[in-house]
């Protein structure tokens, strides 16, 4: 795990950089320099971009990662790397037709609660493309071990652009219609950033004599396509469907609370780009036993951290409710459903990474089909009733039922489970930690008070890991800095 942990502390900075900024545009400068609606309506546009994002990308991400490490000699790696780059072209181009022919259909079906949306089919599609490129010359380099330039286009590029385009839109040098026209730029931009990096690190020779097993890599590439599309329905299809049932500004206030449930997810997130391909060199190696070593300290180590992030947010979220206007005030309960759902992603460690790398993928593509039309099922009754709580419940529901099976499903192929006993005394400290801070609380402006609390759980949290060594990486982790701050 060292070498995981070093890297993965290494995306983390450059995720944490971009999430830091990111906070800066969905807490400060999209609430004020930009209406609700277009926010909402920015956001609907990004999340279906995200749903047709891994239909487009044909699953090569994932067939890249998990085959790379399978070829020998360089005239069949060429072949497989040039399978590679054509493949996403098989559904970009039939999808673009439909777009084109079919733009009045999805245009209605998209604008039926806010007429505004049917504007921008063309920019979905467009983002969309970009983004399944993107992930394909990222797959490029996660496989040559180099994830944190990636990283950093990923999490920080774009959201710098984002910062630039609000600034020139709050000093009217750009209206909101060019800030949604820009931004598909910024992502077609990315992409080809994305891509020169990636050929700097291993030049594209084009090979049409293309691997022996093919037939394989597309068939896991077809299926990959339902995994990819599964993971981005449970968690995008909420936003896209309150465009569908109440007004669009909904979607910026329901958009703020996933956001800042979002940074609980940052360190499995990290942690992912490393683990992944490790994940497959062990099952090709078919190493159980480091394999099994991987999944509990990847499980233990994202758990803890994620579980003090959430402790961290919970408990202060009062606090920045109060900094923000008060029409964006009534997302607790959707961050309480939200954030308990990326402490439970956390507790998987690389459980997603041991499915889609194994010969097992069929089998729970086809549960996550059902799961997600469970998703959609009860946005679909939820919503109407509940409104934004409804959807935050929805998606808890779904992702829990999901992760359970697939923890279940691992177990009886794999005989082995992410949990120990030192995972009963981390979900033990998580509970005692949130009781005894909950009821304080200080009298100061809201960020002393979000500082100071937050210091205060910090140092008990860690405090007590240390102490009893709950965690062998975390522990290892704080003495590093403690020994350099002595």
């Amino acid at each position: 795990m060292g070498i995981v942990l070093k890297q993965s502390l290494n995306n983390s900075i450059v995720t944490y950089l971009g999430f830091a900024i990111g906070a800066l545009n969905t807490l400060v400068l999209y609430l004020n320099f930009m209406s609700p609606t277009y926010y909402g309506l920015i956001q609907v546009i990004l999340s279906a971009s995200l749903v047709l994002n891994p239909i487009l990308a044909f699953g090569v991400p994932n067939t890249l990662v998990k085959f790379y490490s399978s070829f020998k000699d360089a005239k069949t790696t060429d072949g497989f790397l040039t399978l590679m780059l054509l493949l996403p072209l098989a559904l970009i181009v039939p999808v673009g037709i439909i777009t084109y022919f079919g733009y009045e259909a999805i245009g209605n079906f998209l604008s039926r609660e806010n007429a505004i949306v049917k504007e921008y089919v063309w920019h979905i599609f467009f983002i969309g493309m970009a983004m399944a490129y993107f992930e394909v010359f990222y797959g490029w380099a996660r496989v040559q071990m180099k994830s944190v330039f990636g990283n950093f286009m990923k999490e920080v590029f774009s959201r710098v652009m984002v910062s630039t385009m609000l600034f020139l839109l709050y000093f009217d040098i750009i209206t909101v219609e060019s800030y949604i026209h820009i931004m598909v730029g910024v992502y077609l931009l990315r992409t080809l950033v994305m891509k020169i990096y990636a050929y700097r690190l291993r030049p594209p020779k084009l090979e049409f004599q293309f691997p022996d097993n093919t037939r394989n890599i597309l068939v896991y590439s077809t299926l990959i396509i339902l995994g990819g599309s599964i993971a981005v329905v449970l968690l995008e299809v909420d936003k896209v469907m309150i465009n569908q049932f109440i007004e669009l500004e909904n979607v910026a206030y329901y958009s703020v609370a996933g956001f800042i449930a979002m940074v609980i997810a940052v360190p499995s997130r990290s942690m992912h780009q490393i683990t992944y391909p490790m994940t497959a060199e062990l099952l090709n190696r078919k190493d159980k036993q480091a394999l099994k070593r991987l999944y509990q300290k990847s499980s233990l180590t994202l758990f803890l951290i994620s579980g003090l992030l959430f402790l961290l947010i919970f408990l202060n979220l009062n606090d920045m409710y109060a900094m923000m206007p008060e029409a964006y005030g009534n997302g607790y309960v959707i961050f309480v459903w939200l954030g308990l759902a990326k402490v439970y992603d956390a507790l998987m460690g690389n459980n997603n990474s041991i499915l889609y790398n194994s010969d097992y993928y069929r089998a729970i593509l086809v549960l996550g089909v059902v799961l997600a039309a469970m998703t959609v099922v009860l946005n679909l009754w939820l919503i109407p009733r509940y409104g934004l709580n409804g959807a935050a419940i929805a998606s808890f529901s779904a992702l829990f039922v999901y992760n359970t099976l697939k923890i279940v499903y691992v177990k009886l192929k794999f005989s082995i489970v992410p949990f120990t006993k030192k995972t009963g005394l981390s979900a033990l400290l998580m509970i005692g930690t949130g009781l005894l801070f909950y009821m304080l609380s200080f009298p100061f402006h809201p960020i002393v008070n979000i500082a100071l609390k937050s210091l205060l759980i910090t140092v008990f949290y860690l405090g007590v890991v240390y102490r009893f060594r709950i965690s062998e990486d975390v522990y290892a982790l704080i003495g590093k800095y403690m020994k350099k701050l002595r």
